[in-house]
């Protein structure tokens, strides 16, 4: 019989995942994502102006931003805006957040307009970029209905479903969806972000220790895959919940 893991789940289990729609009122889409103990608010919004790059092009864009609230963590983060600069880990993310999302949208039906997802952390215990990611796109989904709804673009300019996960190596063992316990201990670290159809968009894989053998990351990539599927069928679960 397996060993259970530190909360208790078998090793290619998801903590549980709850994603509730309409989280705000003001923003075009907005969610909360509660993935274990971990909790995102993600809401797009919609600006009818797109970057330099993109005007006259008839295109519109993706962009992302990341942050994590004070008190998110068992010790207080110092703001930003104290420092006035953001810090390098969160630019990181929101960089990667905004690849992800950007990857599965079809520029030109949604117009010369950009969509800004805004991902922030209210409490984290591991895999808060994951989270932002898959109810990033949730967000990201009721804000293109709403312009459909209102009849400012023809139809949702989504090609496929994205979602992320975290995967890693821990006491000689492969583990999907790291609390925060399990990824400070972990030799392997890994983020995936995959469409529904099984395509990559990123893999963000670390040797914390030494390096790692070929195998365990295709082994980590197969776990990975069966958690984004599970992810994927939530979305679909929650976005068919209502129109």
């Amino acid at each position: 019989m397996e060993n259970n893991r530190y909360d208790g789940r078998r090793h290619d289990e998801l903590r549980k995942v709850t994603i509730t729609r309409d989280y705000t009122k003001y923003a075009e889409g907005s969610v909360l994502i509660e993935l274990g103990d971990t909790r995102v608010i993600c809401t797009a919004s919609v600006d009818d102006k797109v970057p330099p790059f993109r005007k006259g092009t008839g295109e519109g864009w993706i962009t992302a931003e990341y942050d994590m609230l004070p008190r998110s963590t068992a010790s207080r983060n110092v703001r930003d805006r104290t420092s006035l600069k953001i810090n390098g880990r969160a630019n990181e993310i929101q960089r990667l957040i905004g690849r992800a999302l950007r990857s599965v949208v079809d520029f030109k039906s949604l117009g010369e307009r950009t969509i800004i997802i805004d991902c922030d952390v209210i409490q984290a215990d591991g895999g808060t970029r994951s989270a932002a990611i898959t109810g990033g796109f949730v967000a990201l989904m009721d804000a293109c209905s709403r312009l459909v709804n209102s009849n400012t673009i023809q139809e949702i300019p989504i090609k496929d479903f994205v979602a992320a996960i975290s995967v890693g190596y821990v006491d000689d063992r492969e583990l999907l969806d790291l609390c925060y316990y399990e990824d400070s201990r972990a030799t392997v670290d890994m983020n995936v972000v995959m469409t529904s159809t099984g395509q990559l968009i990123e893999v963000q894989a670390t040797g914390e220790e030494s390096p790692f053998d070929r195998k365990v990351l295709d082994s980590m990539l197969d776990l990975a895959q069966k958690g984004i599927n599970e992810l994927v069928s939530i979305q679909r679960q929650v976005l068919l919940s209502r129109g």
